[in-house]
Formats: structure tokens, C-alpha cells, sequence
């Protein structure tokens, strides 16, 4: 095992005990989530809400019968929030390498599956390195999710990690989590730093780099949903950082045949149905996708596909066809797939 795995395996299991032990705020959420997820989230266990190291919310909506998995579950959080939407026809795997934060997850799923009401647990926890995916026992294009939070910017080989997880979702599934994005590459000596690597800091990925490898991996056109500007408050660590810039974000990302690799016009469009029971008035598939119930919008070829080819389908209505390309799609993307868009204290604060 390599040095940077023994260090996340100490820094978490054993400098860490609970999420007030962090020295930053790169590793802790900053909004508070939705109700159906609040709802759930109240039923998790205190232990394990205590042991808590994200940086923002994985869990989309849709997950009635879903197989998700976790990559760096911890202490299961995630988990048994997700186990409690997908109920208890869904199943939902854990995968993390650190023996405390396992023995933690793994002692409550009793406590969870009475809570929740179901005959039997629909959690099960896998010990197992996330770059190493290929190695445990799951079968190709086996899960319609994978989330992961803030985990990520830890492992040593993300393309790995990326391609793993395109190859174990199935046609259609989908890639959604949350983690540590930085304005530049991170230095060498920054990156040897324990304590910055830690603190989900000198393993940030930058922005650029996730796009290419994303779409190395498979996954074609890689969608922010949710970004927002990471303040370090911690003196010591700021001055080692410099200028560089840290952002949570939330990507999703679809394993779809036939995307392009830039939003195309093919003069689709497409009406949400208010059918979603979390998102009655409205949904967004990311953070410049926002479909009202009941009217028709345009969209491009790709948007088309993550709405028609995924379990969103019957949630909306779909018009037109791939007959006629009328060239580049206006109004999907920019230069930088998120922005410092609020500079303030509050930005970065945990609630």
C-alpha cells in the first residue's frame, strides 16, 4: 500500500475522531439538504452523523429501487440515507479502507434496519482501496448509481477510480458526488503535505484535468450541479496554499452511448411532468438546466439523452427526433464549469 493510502487510512481512523477535528472547511458541507433527505438523514445514527467527512450533497432524487454504491462510504452516512430512499427493494453497498470508520458503519446497520422498518438490512459494507475497484467482487454494469463524497481528491490514481466506476454502472447509470476542485495544479510539495492531503486540500483536482479524465473514462459530457467557493480559515494551512483556489462541487455523470463531446442542435425539446414527488414544481438536471413542470423547452442533443436514455425518461415528454442538425447548441458550458460567484466568510462556512 502506498504511502498516500496509509496516510488517509491514519488521518481518518485515527487523527480524526470526529468531524470537529477537522482543520479546515474543505471537508464539510455547506448546505443544508432537502427535506426528503433531511428526513432521512434524521434517522442515522449520532455516531455515525458524528463521524462525517463530506464536502456536499451526493444524493440525487429518483432512487426507489436503485443499486447504488459508495465509494469511501466511512462511517456510512450516505449509505444509510440512500437505504432509506431507495427502500427496501433497493440495495446499497459501501466501499472504504479504513478498519475504524468500517467497524463504526458495520455496527449499526442493525439500529438502521429496525428504524427504517424493513425485514432486512438493504446495506452491506465492503472493505476494499476505490482504486482498486477492478479487484472486489462486483460484477460489470451491476450498479444504477455510484456517489462518492469528498473521497475522491484522496485516492493517489483518479483515472482509475473514474474508469472503475463507468465500467461497473450500467447503461443509462449514473455517477454523482461531490468533492474538492482547485483553479490549478496542485504542486509537488503541496501534495506531500499529510495534513493538506488530509484535509482534502493537495489532492483537489483541477478542474480542467477531472474534464479530460472524466471523458478518458467514458463519461462523455460531465454536468456541475451545485459549486461553491472553499475557505480554509485556518491561518497555517493558508499560507502554505498561496492563491490557489478551492471549490466544492457537485458533478453528475451519465453512462451514455451516443454523447457528443459538445452540445449539439438537433431542435428537440422536452416538458417536465411535475411527476418527481421531491420536485413537484420543477427540476434541474444540473446547475444551468432548469425545467419547469408543464413547459416545453429546448434542449440539446445530450440533454435530450440524460432526460430520454436514464430513469428520468418518464418524467418527461420528449419532441423531435435526430433528422436534422442545426449546429452547435447555444447556452450549454463555459470556459469554467463553475465560478467564484460569492467571495463572502459564509460561503465556506459548515451548517
Amino acid at each position: 500500500m502506498s504511502e498516500i493510502h496509509e496516510s488517509v487510512q491514519d488521518y481518518y481512523g485515527k487523527e480524526l475522531t470526529q468531524s470537529e477535528d477537522l482543520k479546515t472547511n474543505a471537508c464539510c458541507t455547506i448546505d443544508a439538504p432537502p427535506k426528503h433527505i433531511m428526513d432521512a438523514l434524521n434517522l442515522v445514527h449520532d455516531e455515525v452523523q458524528a463521524k462525517y467527512y463530506g464536502c456536499g450533497l451526493t444524493i440525487p432524487n429518483e432512487l426507489d429501487g436503485l443499486r447504488i454504491l459508495d465509494l469511501g462510504s466511512g462511517s456510512g452516512r450516505d449509505c444509510y440515507i440512500t437505504a432509506k430512499l431507495v427502500g427496501e427493494k433497493g440495495e446499497v453497498v459501501g466501499v472504504d479502507m479504513t478498519d475504524e470508520q468500517l467497524d463504526v458503519a458495520n455496527k449499526h446497520i442493525d439500529y438502521h434496519t429496525e428504524k427504517f422498518g424493513y425485514k432486512k438490512s438493504n446495506v452491506s459494507f465492503v472493505k476494499g482501496n476505490i482504486e482498486k475497484l477492478d479487484e472486489l467482487p462486483f460484477e460489470p454494469g451491476s450498479f444504477d448509481l455510484i456517489i462518492s463524497n469528498c473521497v475522491i481528491n484522496l485516492a493517489s490514481d483518479k483515472d482509475k477510480v473514474l474508469k472503475d466506476a463507468f465500467n461497473l454502472l450500467k447503461p443509462g447509470g449514473e455517477m454523482y458526488f461531490s468533492d474538492v476542485y482547485s483553479d490549478q495544479r496542485i504542486p509537488q510539495n503541496l501534495q506531500q503535505d499529510q495534513v493538506l492531503w488530509g484535509e482534502c486540500l493537495s489532492g483537489a483536482l483541477y478542474w480542467n484535468d477531472f474534464l479530460r479524465a472524466s471523458k478518458n473514462a467514458g463519461f462523455t459530457d460531465p454536468r456541475s450541479v451545485e459549486s461553491k467557493p472553499i475557505t480554509i480559515e485556518n491561518s497555517e494551512l493558508e499560507a502554505k496554499v498561496g492563491n490557489i483556489k478551492f471549490f466544492s462541487v457537485t458533478y453528475r455523470l451519465f453512462k451514455i452511448n451516443g454523447l457528443e463531446s459538445d452540445c449539439e442542435d438537433y431542435g428537440q425539446a422536452v416538458k417536465y411532468k411535475g411527476s418527481i414527488d421531491t420536485h413537484i414544481h420543477a427540476f434541474d438536471l444540473d446547475d444551468h438546466h432548469h425545467f419547469p413542470t408543464g413547459k416545453v423547452m429546448s434542449v440539446c442533443g445530450n440533454t435530450y439523452k440524460m432526460l430520454h436514455d436514464t430513469r428520468y425518461k418518464r418524467h418527461f415528454e420528449f419532441y423531435g427526433d435526430w433528422s436534422t442538425h442545426y449546429g452547435i447548441f447555444e447556452g450549454c458550458g463555459g470556459a469554467m464549469p463553475f465560478a467564484e460567484n460569492n467571495n463572502s466568510p459564509e460561503a465556506g462556512s459548515c451548517c
